[in-house]
This record gives C-alpha cells, structure tokens and sequence, in this order.
C-alpha cells in the first residue's frame, strides 16, 4: 500500500537550470524602466510564464502600454497596440483579404493580433462583436480568416487594459470573456520617490524617446522554453486542493453572488507554478497559490447587491475568504 507524500518530505526537481536567472534578468531589466510597481511586474511576468493573459486595470498615465514594450523588449520580441474604440471592427483586430487589382488575387492583410505582446487598450469601449474577436486568439492561438486558420508566433499574451473611473459609452466584458484573463493586475499610483524619478526622466527626455537602454536578454524561443519548464513544476496533491476549496469557498460565501469556477482553479495552480519559478524553486508551496489568489480571482466572482451597497470591495471580500480556508502544512 502507497501512501501520499508529505508537503514537508517530498524531494522535488530543482528547477531547470538558467531559468530563475533567465526571468530575473527580464525583471530587473523592465524595473530599471517601470519604476514604483514591482507587484505589477511580478504578476505580469508569472502570468506571461503561465501561458495567460492580463487584464490590467488602473489609471490614465500609470504606465500600462511603456510596460508592455519594455517587457518585449527584454526577449527581442515585437509589441502592438489596438486602442479599442465604438466604431471598431472584428477584421481591425484580427485582419482581412483585399482584392489587390493589380494581380487580380486577394491578399491577406494580417491584423494587429499577429505579434508576441498585443495591448488592447480601453478594451471596454468596443463592442461585444469586436471583444470577441480576441476570445479565438487568446484561447486558440490562432486567427480564421475566409475559412484559413493561422497560427500566431509564440509567445503571444494579451494584455487589456479598463480604466477604473470613467464607464461612459464602454461595454462591460460579460463573464465568459473576463475568465478568459488569467489574472487582474491592479495599478496604482507609485510612491512620492519612484514618481519624483519618473518625472525627472521624462522631462529629459527628447519627444519620440522612450525606454531606451533596456537590453535584450533571451530571445522568443527561450520564453517558450521557460514557459514549458513553468507547467513543469511540481505541485502536489494537497496543494491542488487547497487551490479548489479557496475556488469553492467564492461559491458558498453569502456575500458572493457569482463564485469562480474551475477554470479560477486551474489559474491559481498555474499562477502559482509561475510564482515558484520566479523564486528559483521547482516546487509549489501553498503561499504561492495564497499569493495568486486576489489577482486570480478579483475579476471572477460577483459582490451580492447588499454587500456591494455597503462599500465593501471585491478584494476586501475575497482576503477575508482566503483567511478562512486553512491551508495544507508546508
């Protein structure tokens, strides 16, 4: 008779070699450039290990797309930017054929999905058509056009962006598309020293300069490479279901009228592998999937209306959650 291992005895695989130093170099590079929200580029980069998108929240001028270039700067890799608008259209997203007259052919114009990092910003103001002509490229990796289908270059993440204050003329993501986002990163002001550093930069700089200096430190091939080794860490049994009762514990709590599902608790396992690999263990611990928890699950779940009245917020609710599932002994 076999009995499970102990979190405390069991001897996992270290992770592969080069890898935490890998996405340290490509944190240090990016903090040397977005200045005051390391939580910020902690999540970004766990969720980018995890194969996920981001849904970034915060306000104008925070530094949501310098973020996105710089971070595709650090693999040699290649940004785009779709500012979301009413009049947009599914074919602005994902491309089109055209009829070129002079070789009486149709030629396929790919759109701004066909890149590593794609920032759809202010993705609330388009229409439920337009939002979801994103659902196949996140989900699929791929883009059908007239019939074809096409693959897009790995790695590819979607990073879209809301902003928090202004909800005149946007068009809330419906739940389906919102679980499609492996986390919600929220970005807040920076501290008075990081924010009197960024002014100081960005008043020396020339217009059209931006970032520059950030160096390259591995190419798409090794992100690839890392997010493999990333779904390759272990994570035992215990931990798995401490990840399910936190998803199962938004279900039954009085002040949630809409709980996460289990795509919540694939998430936090995924998130929290990541989280591991940023610091340099092969293993999962149960403040790995503690720590995933908010952003894993902040956009999944529905305040009742009472409680929503009261002021209460959605993180403020899900922390008080977390406190009362008791995590395995690690």
């Amino acid at each position: 008779m076999t009995t499970e291992p102990d979190i405390e005895t069991i001897q996992p695989e270290p992770p592969p070699s080069g890898l935490a130093a890998l996405i340290g170099a490509m944190r240090d590079e990016i903090r040397q450039v977005i200045l005051g929200q390391d939580e910020v580029i902690e999540q970004v980069l766990a969720a980018f290990l995890a194969g996920g998108h981001v849904l970034l929240e915060g306000k104008p001028g925070l530094g949501k797309t310098h973020l996105v270039s710089t971070m595709a700067r650090t693999f040699g890799g290649h940004a785009a930017r779709i500012q979301f608008t009413p009049d947009l259209m599914p074919s602005d997203v994902t491309g089109f054929r055209m009829f070129d007259m002079k070789s009486q052919t149709f030629q396929l114009r790919r759109g701004p999905v066909f890149t590593n990092l794609l920032l759809a910003d202010e993705i609330n103001r388009a229409p439920a058509k337009t939002q979801s002509a994103l659902l196949e490229v996140m989900q699929e990796r791929q883009v059908t056009i007239d019939g074809e289908t096409l693959r897009l270059p790995p790695p590819f993440m979607t990073l879209a962006t809301q902003n928090p204050v202004e909800h005149e003329g946007t068009y809330p993501l419906p739940e389906a598309q919102l679980d499609r986002f492996i986390m919600k990163v929220l970005i807040d002001y920076p501290d008075q020293v990081a924010e009197c550093e960024i002014v100081t930069r960005a008043a020396a700089e020339a217009p059209g300069e931006s970032g520059g200096g950030v160096r390259v430190v591995c190419g798409p091939e090794e992100i690839v490479a890392a997010q493999q080794a990333t779904a390759a860490v272990q994570v035992v049994p215990e931990v798995v279901a401490y990840a399910v009762a936190l998803a199962q514990a938004t279900r039954d709590a009085r002040s949630i009228a809409l709980g996460a599902g289990t795509r919540g608790a694939i998430s936090m396992v995924r998130i929290g592998k990541a989280l591991a690999a940023l610091d340099g263990r092969g293993f999962v611990i149960p403040d790995d999937v503690k720590r995933a928890a908010l952003p894993v699950l902040r956009h999944r779940v529905q305040l009742t209306p009472e409680v929503a009245i009261s002021g209460q917020g959605v993180d403020e609710v899900l922390a008080g959650i977390v406190e009362t599932v008791p995590a395995p002994r690690s």
